[in-house]
């Protein structure tokens, strides 16, 4: 599996780039700006590449606006972001484009190998991994939000759908056996209007839709 890494803190980026290739992936190019990114991405077309969501010159938004930039041009680029603090607007602006594909962890968890190694093998699938600060910074609800009605145990489901846990995790996490975690993801799909024939994208576009509730329509 091919990664592009963008991160200007260069002993953060050599940890990244040794764990990734202890750890079976490619690194292709390690850059520390977002120019450097794009030219990467174009040039080796990754299964995934890591952002820093803050990048020189200004250290602002260049790497959040490169990410979004890579996902233009290569549609469905998968994405994990990297931050330091939970940054809500970056966070909800990676999800406005409704696909999957996406991650967005803070950086502590990097520390969490085994956390952080399925994180991006779980994004360069096509799937979500989002921190639980994120998550708990994103629970802003709106009187028309579809979210709104669901359970408090459909919500806990959820929210760890949007971790990127698969079913036998959520049961353990939650104490419930698998039959039961299959049923409230099944009152999920159906509350959230995600029809049966979205097969395999239903889990992908209910977590989006739980992440995306707080934007601005």
């Amino acid at each position: 599996m091919q990664v592009v890494i963008a991160e200007d803190n260069v002993l953060l980026a050599g940890g990244l780039e040794l764990l990734l290739a202890a750890k079976g992936f490619q690194v292709c190019a390690v850059t520390g700006d977002a120019p450097g990114l794009l030219a990467a991405i174009d040039e080796h077309r990754p299964d995934v590449t890591i952002v820093d969501v803050r990048l020189p010159p200004t250290f602002r938004d260049e790497g959040i606006r490169a990410a979004l930039e890579a996902r233009r041009r290569h549609d469905g680029l998968p994405v994990l972001v990297l931050s330091q603090y939970v940054e809500r607007e970056y966070a909800g602006e990676l999800l406005s484009d409704g696909r999957g594909g996406i991650g967005y962890l803070l950086k502590d968890r990097i520390g969490r190998v085994g956390e952080f190694v399925d994180a991006v093998r779980r994004v360069a699938a096509g799937g979500t991994a989002m921190d639980p600060e994120v998550i708990a910074q994103l629970l802003v609800r709106r009187d028309d939000d579809p979210v709104s009605t669901l359970t408090p145990r459909e919500h806990q489901v959820l929210a760890l759908m949007a971790e990127g846990h698969d079913n036998t995790a959520i049961g353990e996490r939650m104490a419930i056996t698998h039959n039961a975690v299959h049923k409230h993801i099944g009152n999920i799909f159906a509350k959230l209007d995600l029809a049966p024939d979205d097969r395999g994208h239903r889990r992908v576009l209910a977590v989006l839709t739980y992440l995306n509730r707080d934007r601005p329509r």
